[in-house]
């Protein structure tokens, strides 16, 4: 990696967690479920601000976003204000992007206590998904095409709200329709539409599903959530997927990030930022700010 550009002035990273353990996290601290990295036990510890920082040094972060945590859904108002003051304490994250489930009775009060907290600037929920391309269908209970999660969903452009969207590529047909209908509303792609089979064919029906989302101007993505079950993180494996991601979206359009911890269990921060950067080495210097701070700063108002 000797011909990398400089790093950037300064990085914010666009998706990653902290967590105590103290606090509620099931997967964590009980039963490990199914996962895209299979074993996670080595994350199933207290990751706070500190070890973060260790982590990143050598890079210049200079602000964070906070996505949810997977808490026990019953405390998602106390999650949001247990990381704001974790922020105010130790100076990260810099945004928090909370949980609501849209199709619950309670979403209007639960966004509502999450928009009260000064540094919550979105939601995720997951909604229903299916394990494979050729399962996938239109209308299913919880999805984004369910009347009663789209109603919830509305009142994100009430509470000034922006939503994270982690599901699988071949629900991105649901998301460009979801996003056309609901034009205020920001919708940002999680982990750059989880392209874990890198065969010719899914990668090619992935890139399919990205460019019909990148058609609704309101969709932008993260870049992040790349790494392979068994596998390393490598520039190798991974660059060709960065740069269609961008080339699809456009510089204005995505953003790092790095998952951490959770995507420390595939490769260092340091690797993984050094392939963002080898992956876009013929860019400008301009574009590349923009991938690695600007947007994330517009997109999340830091």
């Amino acid at each position: 990696m000797s011909t990398l550009p400089p790093r950037p002035r300064a990085v914010i990273d666009a998706h990653h967690h902290v967590w105590d353990l103290a606090n509620d996290l099931p997967w964590l601290k009980q039963a490990r479920i199914p996962f895209r990295y299979g074993d996670y036990s080595a994350i199933c510890r207290n990751y706070m601000p500190a070890d973060y920082r260790a982590d990143t040094a050598g890079w210049s972060v200079v602000g964070s976003v906070y996505v949810e945590a997977e808490w026990n859904r019953d405390l998602a108002a106390e999650e949001s204000r247990w990381v704001a003051a974790v922020a105010a304490e130790q100076g990260l994250p810099s945004a928090v992007v909370a949980w609501c489930d849209f199709a619950q009775p309670n979403a209007d009060t639960l966004l509502a206590s999450h928009a009260s907290v000064s540094i919550v600037r979105g939601v995720r929920h997951k909604p229903a998904a299916v394990a494979s391309p050729a399962e996938a269908g239109r209308g299913a209970k919880g999805s984004m095409d369910d009347p009663a999660w789209r109603a919830g969903y509305a009142l994100l452009e009430k509470h000034g709200l922006s939503y994270d969207l982690q599901t699988p590529w071949w629900h991105l047909d649901a998301a460009a329709d979801l996003a056309k209908d609901f034009p205020r509303i920001p919708l940002i792609i999680n982990h750059t539409g989880l392209p874990a089979d890198r065969s010719p064919e899914a990668l090619a029906a992935w890139r399919k599903a990205l460019e019909k989302a990148a058609a609704q101007e309101n969709i932008a993505i993260k870049i992040s959530g790349i790494g392979r079950l068994g596998l390393p993180w490598t520039v190798e494996a991974n660059a060709p997927v960065i740069r269609d991601a961008i080339a699809i979206f456009g510089t204005d359009r995505a953003m790092f990030a790095s998952n951490f911890p959770v995507d420390g269990l595939v490769g260092d921060f340091d690797t993984i930022f050094s392939g963002f950067l080898a992956a876009t080495a013929e860019r400008t210097e301009q574009e590349r700010d923009k991938l690695f701070h600007d947007n994330a700063a517009r997109i999340y108002r830091l």
